[in-house]
């Protein structure tokens, strides 16, 4: 019998219970963050997003992470019909989505998220605002209701970036109070904390500039402003990526150097965990992983993240020790019930990318799913 063939008649991996960064897992199985841009217009959690995020509870996920949430009522909002966490109504129509999760087993973290330059729905700001005057790669995302060149932002003042710091850790103690679990502090794919942390968005001279010490300094001060908000016993991630909404094919450039001092700079300031975007697509066939690079450096648990939905793939993740937990994505959406699915030896179903099309919307895979 081949290795191949054995493995797959093998438990899968994925389906063992865990102790994530003080979180008791079901499995590994994790729903990544997915923007879906489905809340009211004043930013506030539906009917329809509890019963979207329990779907993928009662589907087996151990783990689920909300999609990005805006922080504060200054720059941080990024597009129309995303939800917020910037005051008690807010914090109040998402106790809906925490208590179904939790009712149906899964441990449930909220993604905090400031877009910065890349926001292109806020209804606080008609300007956006960013590390430099940098006009962002790409046109803003139709499938968010954008259009268009993204505008030249506004430098961040020190006041301004004061602003985004505090609305951070605000909005991590109201997560705490509403129940989540975690949260996850959103540093990744071109969003204003990895503008900061990329040389060709980030031109400042200032303490917030230059090498990755100065680049790094806005997460280091989230990390350490969110731990203090709240408080001990409370489990905070971030997530990291090469890639960008509008620019997938960036890599760091300081190659493995500037990751491992970026993953330090994470871990020093405080975080319970790292979540790698995107990362399954740096597997190699025999070769190490940022994933796994990162869990070298910190020793802190890792979710990655890209591909794992494919059942060769997250076998090797887990067993070869890259990673904890898996979190997908597309593979999620098109099988909500995918642990189960792995438990039953099932195939899992293709992914049909209509059903973010024309919009990322749950009233858009409704439609979609009635016909």
């Amino acid at each position: 019998m081949s290795g191949a063939r054995t493995s797959a008649l093998r438990p899968h991996p994925a389906l063992t219970a865990c102790r994530f960064a003080g979180l008791d897992l079901r499995n590994r199985f994790a729903v990544a963050p997915m923007t879906r841009v489905s809340a009211t217009g004043d930013g506030r959690a539906t009917e329809q997003m509890a019963a979207y995020y329990e779907a993928f509870a009662r589907g087996g996920f151990g783990l689920l992470i909300t999609e990005g949430t805006y922080t504060d009522t200054a720059f941080g909002q990024g597009y129309l019909h995303q939800p917020g966490i910037t005051d008690e109504a807010q914090a109040t129509a998402w106790r809906a989505v925490v208590d179904r999760a939790h009712a149906a087993g899964a441990r449930i973290v909220l993604q905090l998220m400031h877009a910065g330059a890349l926001a292109q729905g806020n209804r606080f700001r008609d300007r956006t605002a960013g590390p430099s005057a940098v006009r962002p790669m790409g046109e803003q995302l139709a499938k968010y209701r954008g259009g268009g060149p993204w505008p030249v932002p506004l430098e961040m003042t020190y006041g301004q970036i004061d602003e985004a710091v505090a609305g951070f850790a605000a909005a991590a103690a109201r997560a705490r109070d509403t129940g989540f679990d975690g949260v996850e502090i959103h540093a990744a794919n071109g969003y204003l904390l990895d503008q900061f942390l990329t040389p060709y968005t980030n031109l400042r001279t200032d303490g917030y500039g230059g090498e990755i010490e100065g680049r790094s300094r806005l997460l280091r001060e989230v990390t350490v402003a969110v731990r203090d908000a709240a408080g001990p016993g409370f489990t905070v991630g971030v997530r990291l990526s090469q890639g960008k909404i509008n620019n997938f094919g960036w890599r760091w450039q300081g190659g493995d150097a500037e990751a491992a001092a970026l993953f330090a700079a994470a871990a020093g300031a405080g975080v319970g965990y790292l979540h790698l975007a995107g990362s399954g697509r740096d597997w190699l066939p025999d070769g190490p992983t940022l994933p796994g690079l990162a869990r070298k450096v910190t020793g802190l648990p890792v979710i990655a993240n890209g591909g794992l939905h494919e059942d060769a793939v997250a076998r090797r993740v887990l067993d070869e020790g890259h990673a904890d937990v898996l979190a997908v994505g597309t593979g999620a959406l098109a099988n909500p019930d995918l642990p189960h699915k792995v438990a039953a030896r099932a195939l899992p179903v293709p992914f049909d990318p209509r059903v973010l099309e024309p919009l990322a919307t749950l009233d858009n895979a409704l439609a979609h799913a009635s016909t």
